[in-house]
Formats: C-alpha cells, structure tokens, sequence
C-alpha cells in the first residue's frame, strides 16, 4: 500500500523518510517557465488589517516606521526595532532581478537605525516611540546578553555598552567582527542569537548572490551560520549551503537550533521549496551545488559531488519562493495548546512564481521538539489576487512576554499585533 505524503509528515514512519518522501517528489528543474511576477502591494485601507483564525484579534502595534524589519524584546519588556532597507546597486541588478521590484517594495532609502518602542500604561500597545541608535549600516539582528547590546550591521558585528531601561544609545560601539558584504550583497541581512548558557553567538548570513556565481565562487563565509565567543573570537562556520538562514530559534525543551532558510531561484514555479529545518553542528545542507538533499543544480559550472554525497534533506518544506524570513518558536501561555512549542515563519513572498506565494505567516505544530505535521497558515489576508496585488509583505515574528505576537510588515512601515481572546 502506498503512503500518502500527509501520513508519513504525521509521524507513522520516521521523519528523515518523510523529508526524503518530500524531496523525491519534486519536480525536474525548469518543468515551468520561470517568470518574474513582482506583486504590486497596494497597502492598507483605513479598518483593513491581516486575518487571524478564530478565538485571535489583529491589532496594529506600531506605525510611522520606515522599513521596520525585526524586532528584539528588551529585559524590560521595551521592543526594538531595526530599520532597514535593501540598497540597490548595479551589481545587484545584474545578478538579482529587481526588474519590478519597486511595486513589491519600500525603496525608501535604508534608515540605518533602531527605534525603541515603550508601554507606560499597561495596555499592551507602546504610547513612545524614539529613536535609539542610529547611523548603523543595514542593522538587522539584535541581541542583549552580559550587559551589552549586541547589533548586527550587514558588514560587522558591534555591541555597545546596555543598561536596562535606557531610552536612548550615547556610548560608542566596539565593533568585534567584520562580516562578509560585498558589492553584490544580495542577502543582506545578519540575525543573532545565542545559546542558553551565553557562550557562544550564532550569525545567519545569506549568500551574495542566487548562485554563487553559478559554483565558481562561493565565500565559505556566506551561505551559513558562523559561530563566535561573545567578544567575538574564535569564529568558526557552525553550518553551510544554506542560502539565505534568516529566522533562528531553539526548539522549547532541547538544544537544537533551528533555521528559516529563503531558497534560490530560476528553476520553475516549484522549485526550489524554502524550508524549515534543525540545524546540525557542521552539516552542509546543500547550496549552491544541491538542493533538498542531493538534487544537483544543473546550472552549476563547477559541481561538488563530494559534498552533495553530503547534503542534509531539511525537515520542513515551507513551499517554493514564499521567502520564509522570520522564525519564533511559541513557548508561552497566552495562545491555544496546539501553538504552545510549535513555530511561526513569516513569509515574505515571491517574485519568481507565476502565482504569487507566501505573503502570510504560518504555524508548523511540534511535539517532542520535532515537527508533528505540515505547515498550516496562521496570518493572512495579505494577499488580494493570486497574480499580482497584496496589502503587505510581513517579514518577522517576535512573542511578546504577555504572549501575543508582533508581526513586522516592512514595507507599510508597520508593526501588527496577533492576541488570543480571553
């Protein structure tokens, strides 16, 4: 008897298999046409708002922003909030389409800062919003840990000296690492987070381009997750081939890290599926040279076998050019039982489709710290038609210590909030 892909995801066989289920059912490569099909985001209307299932409310948090992109919840309950944005060049525009892309982006130019949003009357939305830090390049990861705050600019790691509570940012950073950012910096973002004990900082960062200059160049510094100390020595590349690792979170009740990662692009309508999976000290999960395992990219000039022999299946396929950026497990009480340790990535949503995808955010259920069963959507209502107009574009998700849920919509310059009804 044959097993249906949905029975195998449920656990009746192991869930290596069920990646490999997954993996072998993708098509070949170009069995569509790749097409550039920028959404046209529209905005919001006045009462328009993104939609929640039933026993949750929508509320917008915070507006006013310009590129709000990530957010980081402070020791006492303050949120920062990085703004930036992509900066266009001719390389970039060479190598990655952006043809379009102005009606599927903010192209403000990039704010280079953290603004800091505080709640003084215990209702839950701030009433200030300032400017904490400025004059940063393309800031993005942020991190509080032995009294400093940690920011990760697309070209270094720098902290600065943090008391809880401070509004405002006046001592200079020390910058303890630089990082890769060169002319062609596609992915420019640099999440950070640490472990449970401190001792050790984890830097995603994306690949300079969709590629790698199709195999002949690829920086062993990108496409990874590098590891550090916290004044940032003794760096090593924790993972590798992966793509574009944005979102990063621990799975409640183990010490198993966990990654969004924003596949490439150019290989059909569906291909190549971005994915949720564990990430395994050392592994290589691919990129450039494979994806989903050892499916080998025929666009590639100068082929690895030895390392597809070695490429990791990941464990969750959150569908192909949905641009799955922010990543939080839920480890409070606020929501249902059936969030409570599972994980929500947003979905920035795609260009490369012929119908658009992502532009939501979804749930993937966990038990035993492993994934229980698919993805399921959790936000929508971003998107107005399959072919072309949607409202917003969220990028992160950060859970607030009451339990909701702050969802970042970068290019409507605002900041949504997701509560359940009491």
């Amino acid at each position: 008897m044959k097993l249906t892909a949905a029975v195998i995801i449920l656990g009746v066989l192991p869930l290596a298999l069920a990646a490999q289920k997954q993996h072998d059912t993708l098509p070949p490569p170009f069995a569509t046409k790749s097409v550039k099909n920028f959404s046209n985001v529209v905005g919001w209307k006045e009462g328009e708002k993104p939609v929640a299932p039933d026993g949750f409310t929508v509320s917008l948090y915070a507006d006013g922003l310009q590129n709000p992109r990530w957010t980081y919840v402070t020791p006492n309950g303050d949120v920062l909030v990085a703004e930036a944005n992509t900066i266009k060049n001719t390389l970039m525009q060479a190598g990655a389409i952006v043809l379009g892309a102005s009606k599927a982006e903010n192209m403000k130019k990039s704010a280079n800062r953290i603004s800091i949003l505080r709640d003084t009357t215990g209702d839950g939305h701030p009433d200030i919003k300032e400017v904490f830090l400025e004059g940063l390049n393309q800031p993005f990861g942020m991190l509080i840990m032995n009294n400093y705050l940690y920011v990760a600019n697309t070209d270094a790691l720098i902290r600065y000296p943090y008391t809880p509570g401070q509004m405002k940012m006046e001592a200079a950073g020390e910058k303890l690492l630089d990082l890769p950012a060169e002319k062609r910096n596609q992915h420019w973002t640099r999440n950070i987070i640490t472990n449970a004990d401190s001792s050790k900082i984890y830097i995603a960062v994306g690949s300079a381009d969709n590629l790698g200059d199709n195999g002949k160049e690829v920086n062993p510094r990108r496409a990874c997750i590098l590891e550090v100390d916290p004044d940032g020595s003794n760096e090593r590349v924790y993972a590798s081939g992966l793509r574009n690792p944005v979102g990063m979170d621990w799975a409640p009740g183990t010490q198993t890290l966990w990654a969004a990662v924003n596949e490439r692009d150019e290989l059909g309508d569906n291909l190549v599926p971005d994915y949720l999976t564990s990430i395994k000290e050392g592994g290589f999960y691919g990129w450039p040279y494979s994806y989903f395992g050892q499916h080998e990219d025929p666009r590639i000039e100068t082929p690895r076998p030895e390392l597809v022999k070695k490429a990791i299946v990941p464990d969750v396929s959150l569908g192909s050019h949905t641009a799955s950026l922010g990543l939080a497990f839920y480890t409070k009480k606020a929501f249902p039982a059936k969030y409570r340790g599972g994980a929500f990535v947003a979905q920035h949503g795609s260009w490369n489709r012929a119908e658009l995808a992502g532009y939501k955010v979804v749930f993937v259920p966990f038990k035993n710290g492993r994934p229980a069963g698919p993805p399921e959507d959790f936000l929508t209502g971003f998107t107005i038609d399959a072919h072309e107009k949607v409202h917003g574009r969220p990028v992160g998700v950060t859970i607030l210590p009451d339990g909701s849920m702050l969802v970042t919509d970068d290019v409507n310059d605002k900041i949504w909030q997701v509560s359940a009804n009491k």
